[in-house]
């Protein structure tokens, strides 16, 4: 039985973008970014590019700019580790050309990637379900408040007196109608 050595020392780019406000804001958000990369065990970045940042089109009053930053990295899951950690637009492997993975190596890879998704669709139920119950509540507060507005409606129109007779003086509801006050006989 032969022994694979698996690929280590793998060299890659990614490209990590973001959009904010202010404009001068998003380059230290990119120089922390690349800090936290460059402090993760078995990375290195050798490399980085902060492109200037530029008015975002698509949403007045803010920016977008992106960094490009070359990495070297122990191994093939360290760099899976990075892609869900920081989420990068692009991920390029410079080298080696062919990548040597063991069953053991795609195992941890494939856990990895099934932690995380499992991690992303808790919270997007957990959110799914929040939404729900923040619906109904909604949904409840609106019929209160029509059925509130419905009575208070048909409450304001008993108090507000119809159009009356020229020749028929009425005297306000809730007030007695006698002589003294210029109600009929």
């Amino acid at each position: 039985m032969s022994s694979i050595e698996e690929t280590k020392d793998i060299k890659a780019n990614l490209i990590i973008e973001i959009i904010g406000k202010p404009a001068e804001h998003l380059v230290a958000t990119l120089e922390d970014i690349i800090k936290q990369i460059d402090g993760e065990k078995g990375v290195k970045v050798v490399n980085k590019k902060i492109k200037e940042p530029v008015a975002f089109e698509k949403q007045k009053g803010f920016f977008t700019t992106f960094a490009e930053i070359e990495i070297e990295v122990e191994d093939i899951l360290i760099l899976n580790i990075l892609m869900f950690k920081y989420m990068p637009a692009h991920v390029e492997i410079i080298s080696p050309e062919l990548i040597i993975l063991s069953n053991n190596g795609w195992n941890d890879i494939l856990n990895e990637l099934t932690r995380r998704l499992h991690g992303y669709d808790e919270v997007a139920r957990v959110i799914q379900t929040e939404k729900r119950i923040l619906e109904n509540k909604l949904r409840q507060i609106n019929e209160s408040s029509t059925s509130s507005k419905q009575s208070d409606d048909s409450s304001t129109k008993e108090l507000i007196p119809k159009k009356e007779d020229k020749k028929e003086k009425k005297a306000p509801l809730g007030v007695p109608q006698d002589k003294e006050l210029g109600g009929k006989d």
